[in-house]
């Protein structure tokens, strides 16, 4: 209770600083934000629910900027008190986390400190935050930026990625240049663009891994193309991202002489798309060999990555459909079994059936279908694919009935590699969704939320539902249940409230959650299975 207190007094104080801003153009600008996650663990037979020693955990972030004509700096701090279950655990204590300062002019920045930043896609690097998943990669060190019109863009970055509460001593040094061929010839309804990056990674290593062949130095490179016209786009992308070093009993702790391996890293993207008359189509393929860039060696850590690669897959947010999600596989090594990557792709499309038509009615209908499908590599400098490691097939329907009413509905069919592709058996499961709003007035409204999973595999059948009431524009209420029928007989229940009131929300909840994985993208956490009260504020001013 004294946590809880202190949380919510650093709130209100946070929040009360909006009232000090005065004289914004003389003195310049301070923004911030602030926010706590807390839970309170009870144990829980059914579950076996994970219970910390004092039973409390909490993750907080409080970040403060301040902007003054062309400069900027900021700060954030954050503290786990203790870190809650299933985050990386060497997010500890408090401190100090990010702090830099900016200078930005007409064709020219540069930044000292913190900083995030992407090559390209992020297959190559990419240094971000995400707090879902206990991700924080920035990089502490200095970047430079230089732009001619809008025919050339050149960044140059030096630093030392964070990794948990501290700045490895790996340093990563790269350059970006973008050449927009189309700006050059004056093209005003075409982009076309050529890119191109190098990163250069270097760990001072023991001296055991340099015996057993590790790398301190390695250096990548990727090619791009960007193409846009008329709403038809077309982007390509090759890495080479260097040597990679495997070491022996890195992974999951067998040792075999298999597994200390000298890999090349590299992918290839590509992503063809159109967009015009109420159709959108997308379609991307992807190859990925050795692509797992950790910040240091040895470490197994969700946040020890320089790169970032993102599921190319339908994105969910309904609870039956995020059971199993898919995790990209940049490489599997697990005992003596070894595959390279992964290869795949998907096809999204979506239609817009337009206004007072026979299929769209009075108000119109938005249709969409989205598959994909990806396999484990079956050799090095091979595009040949081995096991399925992951299919979906996926339709949605959003159609607005009424004034008040709105239907959203999805089926997904999903097929999943429990091994990550070291066997080639999958499991299978269908899923039906319905989402359901209903406006009574202008501001009070229900939502309420089917779902069923039909499987003949791991746990069976499924079936969950959501009830949500919302009066606005401050008070929310809701309620869960996810049953699992066809194995456990286990009920999943969560239920809560939470207050909004211009740019503060306070959520607080009670319920049951399931062990398996939280995915942002590609990038997943293992969670453990948690019963327990959440208390959410964010804030910001």
């Amino acid at each position: 209770m004294k946590r809880l207190t202190i949380l919510l007094s650093l709130a209100l104080l946070v929040s009360a600083a909006t009232a000090q801003e005065k004289d914004e153009e003389r003195k310049g600008r301070l923004t911030g934000s602030f926010e706590t996650n807390s839970i309170y663990y009870v144990e829980d037979g059914k579950t076996a629910a994970v219970v910390p020693e004092d039973r409390f955990g909490s993750n907080n972030y409080l970040k403060l900027d301040y902007y003054h004509g062309r400069f900027s700096a900021g700060v954030q701090a954050e503290g786990y008190l203790p870190v809650l279950q299933g985050y990386p655990t060497n997010l500890t204590k408090a401190g100090l986390s990010n702090f830099y300062a900016s200078w930005v002019d007409k064709d020219f920045s540069v930044t000292a400190g913190t900083f995030y930043d992407q090559f390209g896609s992020g297959l190559l690097f990419r240094s971000y935050q995400d707090r879902t998943l206990g991700m924080n990669s920035a990089l502490l060190g200095a970047r430079v930026t230089y732009s001619y019109k809008d025919i050339l863009a050149l960044k140059a970055i030096w630093g030392m990625p964070r990794l948990g509460m501290e700045f490895s001593s790996t340093q990563v040094r790269g350059a970006d240049l973008s050449f927009a061929i189309s700006s050059l010839a004056g093209w005003k309804q075409t982009l076309l663009a050529v890119e191109g990056s190098v990163l250069n990674r270097h760990e001072a290593i023991s001296a055991d891994l340099k015996e057993e062949g590790g790398l301190p130095s390695s250096t990548g490179f990727s090619g791009r193309l960007n193409f846009e016209s008329k709403g038809f786009i077309v982007r390509a992308e090759y890495i080479d991202a260097g040597e990679r070093h495997y070491p022996n009993g890195a992974y999951d702790g067998v040792n075999d002489p298999r597994i200390d391996l000298i890999k090349n890293g590299n992918a290839q993207l590509i992503e063809v798309g159109y967009s015009g008359h109420g159709l959108g189509v997308n379609i991307t393929a992807r190859r990925l060999e050795y692509m797992d860039m950790p910040i240091v060696y040895r470490n197994t850590s969700t946040a020890n990555a320089l790169n970032y690669i993102p599921a190319l897959t339908a994105q969910y947010s309904y609870m039956l459909t995020n059971l199993n999600p898919y995790i990209v596989q940049p490489s599997t090594i697990l005992g003596s079994h070894c595959a390279p990557g992964e290869i795949g792709g998907q096809v999204d499309i979506y239609y817009n059936v337009a206004r007072r038509t026979k299929l769209g009615g009075k108000r119109g209908m938005r249709l969409g279908l989205n598959y994909s499908t990806y396999y484990s590599l079956l050799k090095d400098r091979s595009a040949k694919a081995d096991n399925l490691l992951w299919q979906s097939i996926n339709f949605t329907l959003e159609k607005q009935f009424t004034r008040k009413f709105k239907l959203n509905f999805l089926y997904s069919f999903q097929e999943y590699n429990d091994s990550h592709g070291v066997n080639p058996y999958t499991w299978k499961s269908n899923i039906f969704v319905a989402d359901m709003l209903y406006k009574w007035t202008s501001t009070i409204s229900t939502r309420l939320e089917l779902q069923y999973l039909l499987s003949k595999h791991d746990k069976r059948d499924w079936m969950a539902a959501l009830a949500e009431v919302n009066f606005a524009p401050h008070w929310s209420i809701f309620a869960s249940d996810m049953y699992n029928h066809g194995a456990t007989k286990i009920h999943y229940y969560n239920a809560g409230v939470s207050y909004t009131k211009s740019r503060t929300r306070i959520q607080l909840s009670y319920g049951r959650n399931r062990a398996g994985v939280v995915c942002s993208g590609g990038v997943c956490r293992n969670i453990p299975a948690y019963t327990g009260a959440n208390l959410m504020i964010t804030t910001s001013f």
